[in-house]
């Protein structure tokens, strides 16, 4: 069985998300919520929250057992482009793109 949470539009860049989601990525949720309790990035808050809703989800269908979990997959895919202007030298302006990221995680039972 897997249980998985989606977050959609976190304004995070997804190259930025990746390398959190390659550390949790094949690791069982107690290695992955330490790791991701002590890593110093933006995305690591984010993906701990969204691991803890994969589990949520994987106890409310009942049929896991939630000691044996592993994050199966952690996916970051690109989301919309936010689009602004920054006014520059001359009158002339720059297109600032900000990136946001859709992230997806996938919990499953340990296949032994």
């Amino acid at each position: 069985m897997q249980a998985r949470a989606m977050i959609k539009n976190v304004r995070i860049s997804p190259r930025k998300a990746r390398v959190v989601a390659n550390l949790v990525r094949g690791r069982n949720i107690g290695e992955a919520v330490a790791m991701l309790r002590y890593t110093t990035k933006k995305a690591s808050k984010i993906i701990e929250k969204l691991l803890f809703s994969a589990i949520a989800n994987a106890e409310q269908q009942g049929r896991m057992n939630i000691d044996n979990l592993v994050v199966e997959n952690c996916v970051v895919d690109g989301g919309p482009l936010i689009k602004r202007f920054m006014p520059r030298a001359m009158g002339r302006a720059n297109r600032i793109q900000h990136r946001t990221s859709h992230i997806s995680v996938l919990v499953a039972e340990q296949r032994e």
